[in-house]
């Protein structure tokens, strides 16, 4: 075995996913036995076999990636406790491996993930994808590119045709409960920096979280950045369809048509909202020049 196939060899195994129990797999796909192969390239000590000390490193790979999710996600894991929220994201990295040269990518996949696997707990499935929808808008907001605002004299020139650009930090959600309080609440009470400890079972146990109680109500959320803070805004149904409207690159006059299609509103009562809208969105500075091709807008 040469250099680059030790160092191959050695990647595979690190990274080969651990059981339920947190453990190295004994077995490879094919049968054969992890221990034989770990002693054809890791050497034993006086206290440890090569499987054993092959398994600190397989072990110390994935409590590091789990860690990186789970820093995301504190509200998450608050709602299905510790060891339920650990087995979810080694479930959810095994489909889901890192391909990225940073971590910060590794939860973008997990609303989507969880959509997909009402299992991980059916009674409140709607109600944690909220939440990972939500904390993980916060990581995007967080990260993603502000430009520079629209002024008056741009406002100026608008017509029907005319399209706007949004900012894009700012994230719109359609959520099924309130979840801004609760996500609010344990952001307050977690640490910065939360990093697994050497085993996932014997992470630092804080003390249980009094989580509000939330009835089921459909609630629109911008989640935008301000000077390095974000901040969450609830915003009403036809403000969120025009903003969406309006993200999706339609005109000014198409978007203001799909907020208000089917509407019951009196049309003095709709130009109310749309002035409410405009003013509480221009003077946030949502409204922006349109950004470099490179920010990868959508």
């Amino acid at each position: 075995m040469n250099l680059l196939e030790l160092q191959r060899r050695m990647s595979e195994d690190v990274r080969r996913p651990l059981t339920e129990d947190f453990e190295m797999q004994q077995k490879l796909e094919d049968g054969r036995s992890m221990s034989e192969l770990a002693a054809s390239y890791v050497k034993p000590n006086d206290r440890l076999t090569s499987f054993e000390r092959l398994e600190i490193y397989n072990r110390q790979y994935w409590f590091r990636v789990i860690g990186a999710v789970s820093e995301d996600f504190p509200a998450l894991a608050a709602v299905l406790g510790t060891k339920r929220f650990d087995a979810m994201v080694l479930a959810y990295l095994k489909e889901n491996p890192s391909t990225s040269f940073t971590l910060r990518n590794l939860g973008g996949r997990l609303p989507l993930w969880l959509q997909e696997h009402p299992e991980v707990s059916p009674r409140r499935h709607v109600l944690l994808l909220d939440i990972a929808r939500l904390e993980w808008a916060y990581v995007e907001s967080f990260d993603r590119a502000a430009v520079a605002p629209l002024t008056q004299e741009d406002f100026a020139g608008l017509d029907g045709d005319s399209k706007l650009w949004l900012q894009p930090h700012l994230q719109l959600l359609d959520l099924q409960y309130p979840v801004d309080e609760l996500v609010l609440a344990v952001h307050k009470e977690t640490p910065e920096s939360d990093i697994m400890s050497n085993a996932v079972m014997e992470r630092k146990q804080t003390s249980r979280l009094r989580l509000p109680g939330l009835r089921r109500a459909r609630t629109y959320l911008a989640v935008h950045r301000f000077d390095n803070s974000v901040y969450y805004r609830r915003i009403e149904r036809e403000a969120y369809l025009l903003l969406s409207a309006l993200q999706r690159h339609q005109t000014l006059e198409a978007a203001i048509e799909t907020a208000f299609t089917g509407s019951k509103l009196k049309p003095e009562e709709q130009a109310g909202k749309i002035q409410q809208c405009f003013a509480h969105a221009a003077e946030l500075g949502w409204f922006c020049q349109q950004p470099p091709d490179y920010i990868g807008l959508q």
